[in-house]
């Protein structure tokens, strides 16, 4: 018997423009130890095959949970002098700047990390049960480099770079690239990695812990928890070849 079905077209993979090499990064979470090896294999990757164009994209979440905030920003910082990064603004991020404005959140993001930035800038957990939320925060911001406050100013929501799209945590499924929320790239999980539908381009995100790098038909999750599992991983994309260390 003939079969009139029509044979399923194969899934297009997605696309750099040509010459482009993407290294992606994502939730180093004060994990300055683990990025410096990054850096290097980077760095080392370039010198050994001399991309066109070569974009370091990282993708929020630098602060909180790990044990050295300020020297994590103070590399990244250094990084951006370069010329050739993207930083993107991840829900850690964010949240610091609502505790600035209303210290009344203090508590809660202490339980999600805040007290290893605090001591990362010299501020003592003593002072965490003896000061008003209020002085702390004004502490911090005094203990702060301005080029972190900078940074931390200038982050951004997204970047698109051929069929692929980066950010923090994910995006809204049917809802245009162009028209996603802030809250949503910021924070969503089930609903976008419960979702098998195509986005409109490739997502290359993080947010949620994964073991290892979870490589899907239409996106790519590269946090793999580095303050608590000690891996940080980076993923290298050019042309359609996607490659997780």
């Amino acid at each position: 018997m003939i079969s009139l079905a029509r044979p399923r077209r194969p899934i297009q993979k997605p696309h750099l423009p040509e010459g482009v090499r993407i290294y992606a990064i994502s939730d180093i979470h004060g994990c300055a130890h683990l990025l410096q090896p990054m850096l290097r294999v980077i760095d080392a990757d370039m010198a050994r095959s001399r991309p066109r164009y070569a974009i370091e994209v990282f993708m929020g979440d630098y602060i909180d949970r790990g044990p050295d905030t300020r020297a994590t920003l103070d590399i990244l910082v250094e990084r951006s002098r370069r010329g050739n990064a993207i930083f993107l603004k991840g829900n850690h991020e964010a949240f610091l700047v609502e505790v600035f404005e209303d210290p009344s959140l203090f508590e809660n993001w202490l339980a999600v990390g805040g007290t290893q930035t605090l001591m990362s800038y010299g501020l003592a957990p003593a002072d965490l049960k003896r000061d008003e939320p209020a002085s702390i925060l004004h502490d911090l911001i005094r203990a702060m480099p301005t080029e972190h406050l900078e940074f931390l100013d200038n982050l951004r929501l997204s970047f698109t770079c051929g069929d692929f799209f980066f950010v923090h945590a994910g995006v809204r499924p049917g809802v245009a690239l162009s028209e996603q929320q802030e809250n949503d790239l910021l924070w969503i999980r089930a609903e976008f990695l419960e979702s098998d539908k195509h986005f409109g381009k490739y997502i290359v995100h993080g947010h949620t812990p994964v073991r290892s790098a979870d490589v899907r038909n239409n996106r790519a999750n590269i946090d793999t928890g580095a303050y608590a599992t000690g891996n940080l991983t980076l993923m290298s994309i050019q042309g359609s070849r996607m490659l997780a260390v």
